[in-house]
């Protein structure tokens, strides 16, 4: 039975007609249908033997399971006893990655209400557009960027309460009013089904949307890619780029960790690749989460410098190239683990481990998921035919109030929106985003194929290739290149890239324009945004 009195959430998730099929059939994904998701990593990391583990570190903290548990009740208490809230009520996480904004996470979540984690770099507008569709009572935001927030507050004054954390010389900060609390703090008996975050969208193709995720969608993810894929241990040191506000990020530098007693270390200074490398030999990190072109400036460094203690390199969050998958290999000896995932299932579900990569393939359907390739009609194609991918398993995605949730679930199942092609094997190899497929002359180019062409050139520091409007041909293929530096972007280039192109592929799927910029647009996860540059002239 729900726990959650404030019903706004639950009121407005899809009818039941709209809703995706859920699938439990491996053993341990049938979880009991009352489950709070911090009680089952935090409070009970003790009797796992975890309690004097270290969880979180940063370079001022290490805070071991135990201690995180005490000062998550403590938070907890303040929300409950300070400000009256009550489980089901949305709270507003704001800040970038830290233990302070961890263990605030996890405090909303542990006392059943719904934690809606914003991205550090929105600004008034975006949070206003939040905080419109989410309604929070409260938010927890880091001082450091509070004004933004303020500024979104006077618009939507729904936003009764904003409270600054990181900031401990402050009486009325979260970390004064917490440490006025005893610790002592029963997780809220949520329902499995109960809603425990909003995860908007980072909004690569307009407004973003809200995924509802519950205590159960965590914990099954849990016992899906972490167990069979990523198979982290206990004296893991992980560290990464994204955000906790990020599904990627809060999969991987949380809740992942927690489940396996592994721990996380949040640094406090901008990530440079170089400085990444560094920090992972001066504090022996063994797992990294980072994006593809993240890897692929750290590569140089990492071969430079070594990195010995690191033993597995997660990359998500968009298409992985494999020039630079080999560039990282060969950089560091390590098989880099790719997968691919989405906010609406909170985390990946197509991958493949270290022993069973297959170049240019992401891998196979995640114990409990399974995938497949259809036509427009939602039949199944023939094995190398590239079509739609379809999945189905222990999640699925629910939208908040969003007419767009049947573009994402017909007859059940979830349509991701990418095109794919699935060998005989089972293996799964991207193609596109469904709606950045160019048809050039009646040819099917993906983007991501072509963008991985031009990277093996040795000009080429990072790519996006995408469709532009052409009166014979219906539609060419563009590419904007940014150049290594030394490098000149001239016409002698631009034909030598083209003649490169036409002899790593297919020679029709060349980009007949290439453009030099200085930078390409991405998200703050770093996700290329590929309609940005189909609306440069």
């Amino acid at each position: 039975m729900s726990a959650q009195v404030d019903r706004f959430v639950h009121d407005r998730l899809p009818p039941a007609e709209q809703l995706p099929m859920f699938r439990y059939d491996l053993p341990e994904l049938q979880l009991p249908d009352q489950l709070n998701l911090v009680e089952e990593l935090l409070d009970k990391a003790a009797a796992k033997g975890f309690g004097d583990k270290p969880m979180l570190r940063s370079p001022q903290q290490t805070l071991t399971y135990a201690e995180a548990a005490v000062e998550v009740s403590r938070i907890a208490q303040v929300l409950v006893e300070d400000f009256g809230l009550v489980p089901g009520n949305r709270v507003l996480l704001r800040g970038g990655n830290s233990v302070a904004m961890a263990l605030s996470w996890l405090a909303v979540v542990k006392a059943g209400m719904i934690a809606v984690a914003s991205m550090p770099m929105l600004r008034a507008k975006e949070l206003g557009e939040i905080i419109d569709k989410a309604r929070p009572v409260l938010a927890l935001c880091d001082g450091k960027l509070i004004a933004e927030l303020e500024t979104a507050q006077r618009e939507y004054p729904s936003l009764l309460t904003i409270v600054a954390f990181n900031l401990p010389d402050d009486p009325a900060s979260l970390s004064s009013l917490a440490a006025a609390k005893s610790g002592v703090f029963a997780a809220c008996p949520t329902s499995a089904d109960d809603v425990a975050l909003l995860a908007f969208t980072s909004g690569t193709t307009g407004k973003p949307k809200a995924p509802v995720t519950t205590h159960r969608d965590v914990l099954a993810m849990c016992e899906t890619w972490p167990r069979h894929i990523l198979k982290a241990r206990s004296d893991d040191i992980v560290i990464g780029s994204p955000p906790l506000a990020f599904t990627f990020g809060l999969g991987g530098l949380l809740v992942y960790p927690m489940w396996a007693g592994s721990s996380v270390y949040f640094h406090d200074a901008p990530y440079t690749p170089e400085g990444v490398v560094k920090l992972i030999n001066e504090i022996g990190a063994t797992i990294c989460y980072t994006a593809p072109t993240f890897y692929r400036q750290m590569a140089p460094f990492a071969k430079q410098q070594g990195v010995p203690s690191m033993r597995t390199c997660v990359s998500a969050g968009e298409a992985l190239p494999d020039a630079t998958r080999q560039l990282w290999k060969d950089a560091t000896g390590i098989e880099m683990l790719d997968g691919i995932g989405g906010t609406e299932v909170f985390h990946i579900y197509i991958s493949a481990a270290n022993h069973e990569v297959r170049r240019g393939a992401i891998g196979k359907a995640v114990p409990g998921f399974t995938a497949k390739v259809v036509d427009d009609e939602g039949n199944e194609v023939l094995r190398g035919t590239v079509g739609k991918l379809a999945i189905i398993g222990p999640v699925g995605c629910r939208y908040l109030d969003d007419a767009r949730q049947t573009e994402y679930v017909k007859n059940g199942w979830n349509y991701p929106g990418d095109a794919f092609m699935q060998d005989d094997d089972g293996y799964f190899f991207y193609q596109a985003r469904a709606d950045d497929m160019i048809v050039t002359a009646g040819y099917n180019v993906g983007g991501p194929e072509v963008e991985d062409a031009l990277l093996k050139h040795r000009a080429v520091a990072e790519c996006g290739v995408v469709g532009k409007a052409d009166a014979d041909r219906g539609t060419i293929v563009k590419a904007y290149c940014v150049l290594k530096p030394g490098e000149t972007g001239d016409a002698a280039l631009v034909k030598a890239l083209q003649d490169h192109v036409k002899a790593t592929i297919a020679p029709y799927k060349y980009p007949r324009e290439i453009e030099f910029v200085t930078v390409l647009p991405r998200t703050e996860t770093g996700k290329l945004q590929r309609f940005r540059l189909r609306q440069i002239p």
